[in-house]
Order: C-alpha cells, then structure tokens, then sequence
C-alpha cells in the first residue's frame, strides 16, 4: 500500500471515529488551545480530540578539517492525531494516535503511521488493565513524556540507544497513595518483545517487564508526571523515583523494536535467538519552574550455544561468524545488539515570562561488542546540549525552541554518508511545535 494511501485511510478513520463519538448525543464541553476538543456525552462519556505539528531544521558540521560542509534537513518531525474516550460507566478508556510524518519517536523513518490503539479496563479503583499498542513502561523516563512537552527539539541518545518505545501486548498500571502524602505507582507488562504490532511473522518469544515509581511528595500537578518542563510552575517540590527491569526470550532485532530484523539458526534449520535483559533506574524533580532528569540504563544479552547460522539480509544463510578474523559466534551476534550503559541528565528553568534555559549531557559506554560501536551511527561516547526555548501561553500550545549539541566522537567515527572522519560532530536544531 502507497504511503500516501495510507495516510489517507487514517485519516479517514480518526475523522468517521469523531463524527461518531459526537453523534452518540454528545455536545463540546470545553477547547483551550493547545488541550484539544472535549466531548461529553450520555452517563458521562467523555471523548478528546487532540494533536499538535512539528517542523524542524537540523543542520549537522564535523570538526574534521577534511570536511568543512554543512549537512542540512528540513522535515515535519511528528504530525499527530490522538482520539481519547472515557466510558465511566463501563470504566473503560481507550485511545487511538497516529503520526502521518511516518518517523518513529526517535526520528528514524519507519513509514508506521499507528502509534497508539489500545482499551483499558479499570476492575477495581485506581487499577488498570490495557490491551493493544501502548507506550512501554519499561524505557527510561523520557519516553514517559509526552513529545510536544520536551524541554529540547529532540531526544536523548540515550533513548534512541536503548529504547523499544511502543510494544504490543497486556500493561497492568497502578497508581495507591501510601501514606504520609506519599504515592506508589507500579506497571507490569508482557508483550510480543517485538515493539509495534507485527504484521508479519513473529519471530522470538514474549518480553515480561515492569517499573515501579515512587512519589515521596505527592503526585505532579496536570499530569507534570508525564511532562518534562516545568509550566505549572509547582509550588512545592515534587520528585518522582522509578526503577525498572525486562526480559526478553528471544530478540530478533538490536533493541526490539521489530521482529525479524535479525535471524539466526541452528543444525536444524530452527530460529535460535539471544535473550535480552534490559534495566535502569531514573528520577524527574520539579519546583517553580525549575526542573531535573535524570535516567540510566543497561542491557545485557545472553546467546544461546547451539547457533550455527545466521540469515542474512536477501533470505540465504550464512555459517560465517567473523569477529577480528576467528570464527566467533557468541561475540559476532552480540556486536549487531544495542549492549552496554549510559546515562542522561537534564536540568532547565522556565522564566515566567515564558523562556527556558536548558542543558542536557548524555553518555554513553558501550560493552566491547556491541552495535554501539558503530561508527556511523553511533561511537560517540559524549553528548553535550544546551537549548533555549520561547513557550506563548502556560500550556505547550505553541513553541519555539532551538538547540546546539557537541557529540564527542571516538577513533572509527563516520559521517552521516559512513566515510571516515577525525573530528567530532556539531548539530544544530530549530523547532516549533503547535498544537490544537
């Protein structure tokens, strides 16, 4: 199916999704610029339709004296629509987000329109259970956050090192208060281990996970939670610590956000895959205007020992497993995964004349065979940030943000056409997002 035929019928489909939620005797209930439209209906049926437009500019230099050129990118980096609905009486909520710009969430060009399409169901007070394609709760704590709420035009490498993003399959949220003002907020999910839905075969087993937060101060203000800079402006202090922990049996890709990207085989012909563990720990702290992130994250693989093929990318198989020329196995299939650590830490304040000052610094080791080693698109240990952002208004309706970041590249470094290079990187980004 074309790509432009595809954006067609979504459209078509949240647009015949609003019409009929607003002929189900509904009438608006109230539109602040920048929130969506709200719908009530009969027992209380609530519908939002929401979505905002991102155009950015990226420009990229390289210290290398051997490459003086500017490679430059204009794009709309995320065209989303979210159609939400609350049915009380059923206690059931559902939510349906596509993103015609065809990027996923850390910018590479998947030509997948659906992000979100799930239902949830509360059994008991502040309990839920989901089914479908949702956020994974076991990212680090920037992929909680909404993308038109981020403090700078884009995200961390360490999100784009190390996340899967959306996965499908069962979630289970809870959200109890814990005494003293305090909250405890756990997730658990068992997915396809694959990232979005699958619409071929599905290769590997299912990926089991979970994050536990804690709110030693009580809950954020307007879901700040889920929200990264600071516009409410929290008169208290509010500080949210989370932990979390995944496994998954059988990855067929680098981090698993695809099933089949990479095959492997044994003697008979069957698909054998490493398992994969991936863990952090990370904590979000906000007090008038100010605000801090900071996150972790590792990965660990396991392979099993009776892999003797691998599939390559035209369908035939190879037994070849070359790692600095000996025959490899076990090192060869960990160098094409996403294994090591890094961490991310985030610090801005927004004036009250709505302008934010932010920095981010982003590190990340990668373990001795990893695809981290990639000279291309990653091998770059350091990653140095600092933004300046103009909100108009105290919500996130409409913004302007631009940012400088410095990538400290190490020995075997490419350019963005994979020729070598000595230098270092230099990225330039200018954004606005307006949303409805």
């Amino acid at each position: 199916m074309k790509p432009t035929l595809k954006k067609l019928l979504l459209c078509l489909c949240v647009m015949s999704l609003s019409q009929w939620a607003m002929a189900q005797q509904t009438q608006i209930n109230s539109y602040r610029f920048g929130e969506g439209l709200n719908f009530v209906g009969k027992d209380d049926y609530k519908v939002e339709l929401s979505g905002y437009v991102q155009p950015t500019f990226e420009s990229k230099f390289y210290t290398d004296t051997n490459d003086a050129n500017s490679y430059n990118r204009f794009r709309i980096r995320r065209l989303r629509i979210r159609l939400a609905g609350d049915m009380p009486k059923y206690k059931m909520t559902y939510r349906l987000q596509v993103d015609l710009s065809g990027n996923s969430e850390v910018g590479d060009q998947t030509g997948l329109y659906l992000l979100d399409a799930w239902i949830g169901f509360e059994p008991i007070k502040n309990v839920r259970l989901i089914f479908g394609q949702h956020a994974a709760p076991t990212d680090n704590r920037e992929l909680t956050m909404s993308s038109h709420t981020l403090q700078l035009v884009e995200r961390s490498r360490l999100t784009s090192s190390f996340a899967s993003i959306r996965e499908f399959g069962f979630f289970a949220q809870g959200s109890f208060k814990t005494g003293g003002g305090t909250y405890l907020k756990p997730y658990f999910s068992v997915t396809n281990g694959d990232g979005k839905n699958i619409y071929n075969a599905d290769y590997g087993g299912l990926k089991v996970g979970g994050r536990v937060d804690f709110l030693p101060f009580g809950l954020f203000t307007n879901f700040g939670q889920f929200r990264q800079v600071d516009i409410v402006r929290e008169n208290t202090p509010k500080l949210v610590i989370g932990g979390t922990y995944s496994y998954t049996d059988g990855l067929s890709s680098r981090r698993g956000r695809e099933s089949g990207a990479i095959l492997y085989l044994n003697d008979s012909g069957d698909v054998s895959l490493p398992d994969y563990i991936k863990y952090g720990a990370d904590f979000l702290f906000k007090y008038k205007g100010w605000s801090v992130l900071g996150e972790f994250m590792g990965t660990a693989a396991t392979v099993p020992a009776d892999i003797t093929q691998r599939v390559r990318v035209d369908g035939t198989t190879s037994t070849t497993f070359d790692v600095d020329g000996v025959q490899d196995v076990e090192n060869y299939i960990k160098g094409r995964m996403m294994l090591g650590k890094g961490y991310n830490i985030q610090v801005g304040y927004l004036f009250k004349m709505g302008l934010s000052i932010d920095a981010r610094y982003t590190h990340i080791a990668s373990d001795q065979y990893s695809f981290l080693k990639n000279g291309t698109f990653y091998n770059r240990p350091d990653y140095y940030t600092l933004g300046l952002s103009k909100y108009f208004g105290r919500n996130y309706a409409f913004k302007v943000q631009g940012s400088f970041t410095y990538a400290k590249s190490d020995p075997g470094t490419n350019n963005i056409y994979g020729l070598p290079m000595d230098g270092d990187e230099l990225i330039y980004r200018l954004g606005t997002t307006f949303s409805f």
